[in-house]
């Protein structure tokens, strides 16, 4: 019985989490919270601020506080700028240049990508250099070359200049954000496909495209608000009120001498939506994205 007690005595004890340690963990989440919800704040106030821009009239704006809720809401004015104010046909086109420019860049700086990262070729760290260049140089530079080409070419006034220029602009951070997941890819799934005698075509568009698509959401996000959001190009080569984006429609509203802050708040709210829903749709598949390019092996 006296050994029973000996062992028994010189066995380890574990010691319990000190509350301390407790405590100071709770506290860092709770100020890690409090600080994201400051963040939140700042990230949602000029939502809330357009939204109730976007229902008062001239006077409500300039002699009432920026917050208050209008007493009348104007909710008139997003059917007068959609029906009145052509809004429906720059939003139509937006969407069609948006889309048709994502589409194609994404695609483009796709097979770009694969080339580089999957192709044996003595050029393919020249061609991923000329492609990265392309992020040094300023846009508005570019306005004259490219205007003058695409008179010559008959481009003026043309949807195709605008898709073009998306996608000239947006190949090199596309293949950027592309080029770390397709350095992570195994290349044994296309060593095997080569053995059972698939072609380059088809081991691209059956093997290394799908699994590429968490980090094309990824891009084809980041194009998207940049092509819905652009302002210069569409203004400079666009004239015709049928081919305007949303960007350029707003400046229907300006006057002269009186400008109607209440449509062009409708018009900017209505402009921000398809991002906003994008975004919250497309969430899960950019954080996978950006996850999956940030691990290599």
């Amino acid at each position: 019985m006296s050994t029973l007690q000996t062992k028994s005595s010189a066995l380890p004890v574990k010691k319990s989490s000190t509350p301390l340690s407790s405590v100071g963990n709770k506290a860092a989440y709770g100020f890690l919270y409090v600080v994201l919800i400051i963040l939140a704040i700042f990230q949602i106030f000029p939502i809330v601020w357009l939204f109730l821009f976007s229902l008062k009239n001239n006077q409500e704006v300039f002699n009432m506080s920026p917050l208050s809720f209008p007493a009348d809401p104007k909710w008139e004015n997003y059917v007068r700028v959609w029906t009145e104010g052509n809004i429906s046909q720059y939003f139509l086109n937006s969407v069609v240049y948006t889309v048709s420019a994502v589409v194609l860049t994404v695609l483009l700086a796709s097979m770009v990508t694969f080339a580089i990262t999957r192709m044996n070729w003595k050029l393919n760290k020249l061609v991923l250099g000329l492609f990265m260049v392309g992020l040094m140089i300023p846009v508005h530079s570019t306005l004259i070359p490219l205007f003058n080409t695409f008179s010559k070419l008959n481009l003026i006034d043309n949807p195709l200049s605008i898709i073009l220029s998306y996608t000239a602009f947006n190949l090199p951070i596309t293949i950027m954000i592309l080029l770390g997941f397709y350095q992570t890819l195994p290349k044994e799934v296309e060593e095997a496909a080569v053995m059972d005698g698939a072609s380059v075509h088809r081991i691209f568009f059956r093997i290394s495209l799908p699994m590429s698509m968490p980090v094309m959401a990824t891009a084809g996000i980041i194009n998207m608000i940049y092509n819905w959001n652009e302002f210069v190009f569409v203004n400079t080569f666009i004239s015709s009120e049928k081919y305007k984006t949303l960007t350029v429609g707003i400046q229907n509203f300006i006057g002269q001498y009186t400008t109607d802050w209440g449509a062009i708040g409708a018009t900017l709210m209505i402009s921000i939506l398809p991002i906003l829903l994008a975004f919250l749709v497309m969430s899960n598949r950019i954080v996978e994205g950006i996850a999956a390019g940030s691990v290599k092996g």
